[in-house]
């Protein structure tokens, strides 16, 4: 295993907010669960049987690269954070009969791998953080160069409604610098937390139809544009409902019943594109 100590581009703010370890816990509790759930469920139907050579790009302490690596594919991961490389590290000695076959640091716009050298390409995190379209699109454009044809591509985005249907949800509307945070997200998909409070760190929103123009500009074949939670992350008793798998099995089907209707994309927190390089 090899780690490369490149200097990824990313502004100051968010690898300080990477930091302070919260995304590792992050899929393990609340409204994480569904969104960790749901994305394994989206990655399963398209990726092809293993082995297959996949590249996770900003796949932060490594929980959905380890799972990938556990049914038998070869997984390269990369993020920009220093605490997220020795996090996935940890994590794939964890498994030592099917370990990471890389961790390195890196930037999504600038992978290493060879072209046409992979089939598969998560981008389940740097869409986010990629605040201008030209990065995003370069991004993107880095994945389709190392994919295969008929490669599989998944970008995850956050949602342009995902403040305000939070600060719903956690009580957060009711400060007034949350927001302003609020409106300007609603207006230009610009999020900015000039605060010292957890309201997320400098990012993009997409909507729905921004995400589909971008992975299509970038040469992809969109195969399904998904809404990943559905309307169940909403409830403030989800993790207790989590328990019980009656409850589960119904939270899960309320957001496959939804996920492909365009008026409620903007619902789920999370979007995943997924697209083949044709």
């Amino acid at each position: 295993m090899t780690l490369r100590d490149d200097e990824p581009s990313l502004p100051p703010e968010v690898l300080a907010y990477y930091a302070r370890g919260g995304e590792a816990p992050r899929l393990s509790r609340g409204h994480g669960l569904l969104e960790g759930a749901r994305t394994r469920e989206i990655i399963s139907r398209h990726l092809p049987a293993p082995p297959r050579v996949v590249v996770d790009v900003g796949g932060g302490p490594g929980i959905y690269a380890c799972w990938l690596a556990g049914l038998g594919h070869d997984v390269h991961l990369v993020d920009a954070s220093p605490l997220h490389i020795e996090q996935a590290q940890a994590a794939s000695a964890r498994q030592p009969t099917s370990p990471l076959t890389s961790v390195r640091r890196g930037d999504a716009r600038r992978l290493v791998q060879a072209e046409a050298s992979v089939d598969a390409v998560l981008l389940l995190g740097p869409l986010y953080h990629l605040t201008e379209r030209a990065d995003r699109l370069a991004a993107l454009r880095e994945a389709r160069r190392i994919l295969k044809v008929d490669g599989v591509l998944f970008a995850a985005a956050v949602t342009r409604f995902a403040s305000l249907l939070d600060g719903l949800v956690s009580g957060y509307l009711g400060d007034t610098e949350y927001v302003r945070i609020v409106e300007d997200d609603l207006k230009t998909g610009q999020h900015r937390n000039p605060t010292p409070r957890d309201y997320f760190t400098t990012s993009f929103f997409h909507l729905p139809e921004e995400l589909e123009r971008e992975v299509t500009e970038a040469g992809f074949v969109i195969e399904e544009l998904v809404g990943v939670e559905g309307p169940g992350w909403l409830l403030s008793d989800l993790e207790m409902r989590w328990t019980d798998p009656e409850q589960r099995r119904q939270l899960l089907d309320a957001a496959r019943a939804v996920e492909r209707a365009p008026s409620l994309l903007g619902l789920s927190p999370h979007l995943v594109a997924v697209g083949k390089k044709r």
